[in-house]
Parts: structure tokens; C-alpha cells; sequence
């Protein structure tokens, strides 16, 4: 079994409005020093088998037909 982390977040100079909000109710609740806050999602998955190759490149087609948006979003792929 492969464990799996894919993280999906907005591109550099696309809007986050969610992200702003966050960080709006972040200082209003008194959370001094924010720079920026960004949102994103965050999706663990197990694979079965142990070709950690093939559940890599399985992955990549799920985030680029299903997970991530690739237009505006970038994912990243973390495998234990």
C-alpha cells in the first residue's frame, strides 16, 4: 500500500478570495503579522500495490483529470 499527500493550491497571481477572507478574519480575531494567506486543498490517498512509480504517475492523471484545475492551480505530490 502507497500513501499518498496531493496538495492542490492556487498559482501565483491567480485571486484567492477565500484566502482573503481568511486572512481578514485572522486580524480581526486579533492574529497580528499576517502577510498573505492563501487557501488550497489537501487530498490523502492510498494506492494499492508497491510500484511507487505507477501509483506516481497514476496520481498525476487524477490531479490532471479530476483533483486540480491546472489552469489555475498547481499540485504537488508527496508519497510515503
Amino acid at each position: 500500500m502507497i500513501k499518498a499527500r496531493i496538495t492542490v493550491t492556487l498559482k501565483n497571481g491567480v485571486l484567492d478570495p477565500q484566502g482573503k477572507a481568511i486572512e481578514g478574519a485572522c486580524r480581526n480575531l486579533g492574529f497580528e503579522g499576517l502577510a498573505s494567506v492563501r487557501q488550497g486543498k489537501v487530498f490523502d490517498v492510498e494506492i494499492e500495490g508497491d510500484d511507487r512509480d505507477g501509483a506516481k504517475a497514476r496520481l498525476d492523471a487524477m490531479c490532471e483529470k479530476l483533483l486540480a484545475n491546472t489552469v489555475i492551480e498547481d499540485y504537488s505530490i508527496t508519497l510515503d
